[in-house]
């Protein structure tokens, strides 16, 4: 049954890189297959907000679920969100400076502590 499980929430993942993948090369195709009307500012700023919550919570999970050093790790991979949203602020208008500034300093701090907790 565990094994099961497993594949499930694996296939799970991969799906769910793959709808978020769509939203950056078909983002057309992504929100009307979210369900929403093309063009909804609110539905993508409580997009946004929904997942910004996930994004605290599953660490969290993590660390009471395996510790710090597992922490550490899930901290490395939440680096990408705040790359990736520095790439975003500078190819939709965003300043330079916004972007390091609020972004990359984010980035930076998560890569700092999580490689202080994964690999102490």
């Amino acid at each position: 049954m565990a094994i099961a499980a497993l594949v499930v929430a694996l296939l799970g993942c991969a799906f769910i890189l793959f709808i978020g993948g769509r939203f950056l090369v078909a983002p057309r195709a992504a929100m009307a297959g979210f369900g929403v009307p093309e063009g909804s500012l609110r539905a993508l700023t409580s997009i946004k907000g929904v997942r910004d919550i996930t994004s605290g919570v599953v660490p969290l999970a993590a660390l009471a679920a395996g510790g710090t050093h597992v922490f550490g790790w899930v901290m490395l991979a939440a680096a990408i969100t705040p790359i990736g949203d520095a790439v975003v602020v500078r190819t939709n208008g965003g300043t330079l400076r916004h972007a390091l500034t609020v972004h990359g300093s984010t980035a930076a701090l998560l890569i700092t502590v999580g490689l202080v907790l994964a690999l102490a």
